[in-house]
This record gives structure tokens, C-alpha cells and sequence, in this order.
């Protein structure tokens, strides 16, 4: 329970807490973005062999 006192009411906890939430919504907006270019891409290349057909 200490650990989570600290945490919260130190402006060092702050500052970690910060950079932890900063860090995760960093993966959550690069996963997203990765998975919608990964998605665009096949899109392209599916339409690129329909052209060549």
C-alpha cells in the first residue's frame, strides 16, 4: 500500500504514473496505426493483381 501512496501523492510518483499511462496509450496508438497500414497495403496489393489480371 506504501508503493501506491507514494505513487500517487509524490510528484516523482506523479511523473512515473505519467509516463506509464504516456507509454501505454504510445502502444495502443502505434498498434492501431500498424494494423490500418498493414490493412491498406494488402488492400493496394490486392488491387494491384486485379489490375495485372
Amino acid at each position: 500500500m506504501e508503493a501506491f501512496k507514494i505513487l500517487f501523492s509524490t510528484s516523482t510518483g506523479l511523473m512515473s504514473l505519467g509516463v506509464i499511462v504516456f507509454i501505454i496509450g504510445m502502444g495502443w496508438f502505434f498498434s492501431r496505426m500498424f494494423a490500418r497500414k498493414m490493412r491498406e497495403d494488402g488492400e493496394a496489393e490486392r488491387v494491384r493483381k486485379a489490375a495485372h489480371e
